[in-house]
């Protein structure tokens, strides 16, 4: 098994990954709650907006007594608004769901061989530091005893 953050090989049974610590255990959360919602809002946005640029309409020729100029600018610019926020949704939408796509590591047709592992490497102690004092007194003579020139 491979590690979906990282690539690294995985050794069974872990729980989180050695190498970038990423939580290797299954993930329940899905993104299609957030795609439906996006769906969703696309769908209501681009109805609400059609019905708002004809009841406009039809408010401003009847109603207002309008010209037909001032009216069409007020239709094209009601659909410019409208067309703006569906494409925005829809390239939203179309991020979410490369993310996604992009996450998904197909675990099942990769076998972990054991001679994908390293063998332990033994590990040593670092030599202690030599401290500081002891490096300066051992150089350093004093004062006292130096002739004046």
């Amino acid at each position: 098994m491979y590690c979906a953050t990282c690539g690294t090989p995985l050794a069974p049974g872990l729980s989180y990954c050695n190498r970038c610590g990423a939580s290797l255990k299954e993930r329940n959360e899905s993104h299609n709650g957030a795609i439906a919602a996006f769906l969703t809002a696309i769908t209501l946005i681009g109805l609400i907006g059609m019905g708002i640029m004809l009841g406009g309409m039809l408010t401003l020729t009847r109603e207002a007594h309008l010209g037909e100029p001032i009216v069409g600018f007020y239709m094209l610019f009601t659909f410019l608004i409208v067309v703006i926020t569906e494409i925005l949704l829809v390239r939203q939408l179309s991020r979410l769901t490369s993310h996604s796509e992009r996450k998904v590591i197909d675990v099942s047709q990769q076998s972990v061989m054991p001679s994908e592992f390293r063998p332990a490497q033994p590990r040593t102690l670092a030599e202690p530091m030599q401290s500081v004092t002891e490096n300066t007194t051992r150089t350093l003579e004093y004062s006292g005893n130096v002739p004046l020139r």
